[in-house]
């Protein structure tokens, strides 16, 4: 597995190496100790989650208060356009977004660790996106800003076709930022 950090601190990006024959191919999409020789503890409450997403739609950007959650993300079917934002105080790349490519050919994964919101856009007719984070969802600690907040202003590569009504409603990224 190719670990390579992003201009965002802590941020990692995790590419696996497949091994492809005739049957199709297999890859190790995760292994703990490798993670863990890069900072990557997501413990043994872990909680694996999977979407769905259609071509078009944006979910997020979502976060959570407190200590927040790491969490290692990767696109398992078709493609999206992930999305992180910085909103960790103090941190050289507090407000500035980060946007990465995660499909199901390179296989990529995103680590997040805690104190940046999350989304992601579909970038094909469906994406399957998988999530392990490290603690149980709490929905006490939810925080969003909007996805189509101006100064944030995530280039979307697609137009926006859904999104749910808590991410219509998310307050602007000033209200957040304080």
């Amino acid at each position: 597995m190719q670990i390579k950090e992003t201009e965002v601190p802590g941020v990692l990006l995790l590419t696996p190496v497949p091994h492809h024959d005739e049957r199709g191919f297999f890859t190790r999409t995760f292994d703990a100790a490798i993670g863990a020789e890069h900072g990557i503890d997501l413990g043994p409450r872990a909680q694996d989650s999977q979407s769905r997403t259609r071509r078009g739609v944006v979910r997020g950007l979502h976060g959570r208060s407190g200590r927040g959650e790491a969490k290692l993300v990767r696109c398992a079917h078709g493609a999206v356009l992930d999305v992180v934002v910085d909103i960790r105080p103090g941190s050289p790349a507090f407000g500035r977004h980060l946007t990465v490519r995660l499909d199901d050919v390179e296989f990529t994964h995103l680590y997040v660790p805690p104190g940046l919101l999350h989304g992601f856009q579909a970038l094909t007719e469906t994406a399957d996106v998988c999530y392990r984070i490290d603690r149980p969802h709490d929905p006490s600690e939810d925080i969003a800003v909007r996805y189509d907040d101006p100064d944030l202003a995530i280039a979307w590569p697609l137009p926006v076709t859904t999104v749910s009504a808590r991410d219509a409603a998310a307050p602007p990224w000033r209200e957040l930022r304080g």
